[in-house]
């Protein structure tokens, strides 16, 4: 799994938080014995009320940490983040408005069938990714739906 170790975490309050960021620099290597390196470490940030509501101080935390970390959501870059890949929030609104319409015209809401989403975006912050010291390969930058900074 290329060399790979997840190392999942639940955090419910800013303590919980700052100690799991910070102790990512700490874990043994999945390779070996000695700690992880930046270069071999960085922080997935799930969608959910927590971290909404952490948001800028996860993007603290990381960027302080000198963790690369991807985000869910595009506001995460706005702010400062250095990537995300997720939903586009926009194109899900514009879905739920149309659900709300039929719904309002009298359509029954379990006669309406479920969509998953079907539109995603690429958000980085080229202005992070030259604070963290990194080199974002032009590939990945001809892929992003947009670039900040």
């Amino acid at each position: 799994m290329l060399g790979m170790k997840v190392v999942p975490f639940n955090a419910r309050i800013e303590a919980q938080i700052e100690d799991a960021i910070a102790s990512l620099g700490q874990r043994p290597s999945p390779i070996g014995p000695q700690p992880l390196q930046r270069g071999n470490t960085g922080l997935l940030v799930l969608p959910g009320a927590i971290t909404r509501g952490f948001r800028e101080r996860i993007i603290e935390l990381a960027a302080r940490g000198g963790l690369p970390a991807i985000y869910p959501y595009r506001y995460f870059v706005t702010s400062g983040g250095l990537m995300s890949y997720g939903v586009d929030t926009a194109d899900a609104f514009r879905h739920a408005a149309v659900y709300a319409d039929r719904i309002l015209k009298g359509e029954k809401p379990a006669d309406i069938p479920v969509e998953q989403a079907t539109k995603f975006e690429l958000i980085i912050n080229q202005k992070a990714a030259k604070a963290l010291g990194l080199e974002v390969p032009s590939t990945l930058l001809s892929m992003a739906d947009e670039l900040i900074g």
